[in-house]
């Protein structure tokens, strides 16, 4: 009779239980009107405008760093000198191959040529006069025709020493301008090698980082330093592929940043980027500041929603108590299907379907 007795009473307490649940009343709602906003969200860095991280143009090793963090620098300026003593001696060669190659530097040469070549005009118009006075007195019979032909041999002779002359001195002058100019470039190209094992800013702005020490080897591919804008700041944000159809330049952007917790700076859309990052499955987006904090510093994260749409009496409820994207439950235990608009993190925007006045459940019992 005992366990008879356990199973009457376990029975009693499943009772008392069901009834219990089934006298607890469902949480109801009703939709109420005010203002939803549609935004996307997206992570992303703040940096500085103009922000970019500096390379050597050649390898080498650090010989001075003229720069500090946080120094202001201007376009132009050398932030760091490599070592090229074999590069200075290539380009003091150089020069002085150009001063030997120049005009100047041939003068005398050139002098001489010309010098010839007036010696040979002389000789050429003497030869020129003889002859005609050599013909003039074999015309009268006077004089003998071997005499006659020693003058237009002499002429001939004097005249092919001028033309030879003449083009020895264009051919010289040919040849110094040539080997000036060639030496000139070769002297303006180990310059400009020279100046290759300084590195300089391409902006004014500011140096934020350098990233090497006097004696450490540079290469090409490693970055030295990082600079950019004082004052000009922005958020470089990913925004994901489902996302970016609905984003459009102008676009307002509300900022947070683990730096300033609790407060929200406002930005613009600048540049929408038209190429996914395949690894991502994001765009980038550039936001600047309309309203900037007054102290910032490159590479801080920050956090950003995108405003999309924003409207004002809408009809709004939670977003708990939509089914399945297009349902509500009545507290009647009707399923009526409704029409959405605007959505975010908690509320959705009901088009049509309820009113304010219909009491809504999370689920039929």
């Amino acid at each position: 009779m005992r366990p008879q007795f356990n199973h009457s009473k376990n029975l009693l307490i499943l009772g008392l239980l069901l009834a219990a649940a089934c006298g607890k009343k469902q949480e109801t709602i009703h939709a109420s009107t005010e203002t939803i906003t549609s935004s996307v969200y997206a992570s992303g860095t703040v940096k500085s405008k103009g922000q970019y991280e500096v390379y050597s143009k050649v390898n080498g090793i650090i010989e001075n760093i003229l720069v500090k963090e946080g120094s202001e620098i201007k376009k132009g300026q050398t932030l760091i000198a490599l070592s090229n003593k074999a590069q200075s001696l290539g380009f003091e060669n150089a020069k002085l191959l150009a001063n030997f190659s120049s005009t100047e530097g041939n003068q005398e040469k050139l002098n001489q040529a010309q010098n010839e070549l007036d010696v040979a005009k002389l000789k050429m118009e003497n030869d020129a006069s003889l002859l005609e006075r050599q013909k003039k007195l074999w015309a009268s019979e006077i004089g003998t025709r071997n005499d006659l032909d020693q003058r237009e041999l002499a002429f001939k002779n004097s005249t092919a020493l001028f033309n030879a002359s003449k083009l020895k001195l264009n051919d010289l002058k040919k040849q110094i301008e040539f080997q000036s100019k060639q030496t000139t470039k070769t002297a303006a190209i180990s310059s400009t090698t020279l100046n290759d094992f300084l590195i300089k800013s391409e902006i004014n702005g500011k140096v934020y980082s350098i990233n090497k020490e006097v004696g450490e080897m540079v290469t090409t591919q490693m970055p030295v330093a990082v600079i950019g804008s004082i004052q000009n700041f922005y958020v470089e944000l990913q925004v994901d592929e489902y996302d970016i159809a609905k984003l459009q330049k102008g676009q307002k952007v509300m900022v947070s940043m683990d730096s300033y917790k609790g407060q929200v700076f406002e930005a613009i859309i600048d540049k929408i980027y038209p190429i996914m990052n395949p690894k991502l499955k994001s765009f980038k987006v550039d936001a600047i500041f309309t309203k900037q904090p007054s102290n910032l510093f490159p590479n801080l994260s920050a956090q950003a929603n995108i405003i999309i749409e924003v409207k004002e009496k809408a009809i709004t409820i939670p977003r708990a108590f939509l089914i399945d994207n297009e349902y509500v439950y009545l507290e009647n235990k009707e399923k009526r299907k409704v029409k959405t608009g605007l959505m975010d993190y908690e509320k959705v925007e009901i088009v049509s379907g309820i009113t304010t006045s219909d009491a809504l459940v999370k689920s039929i019992q």
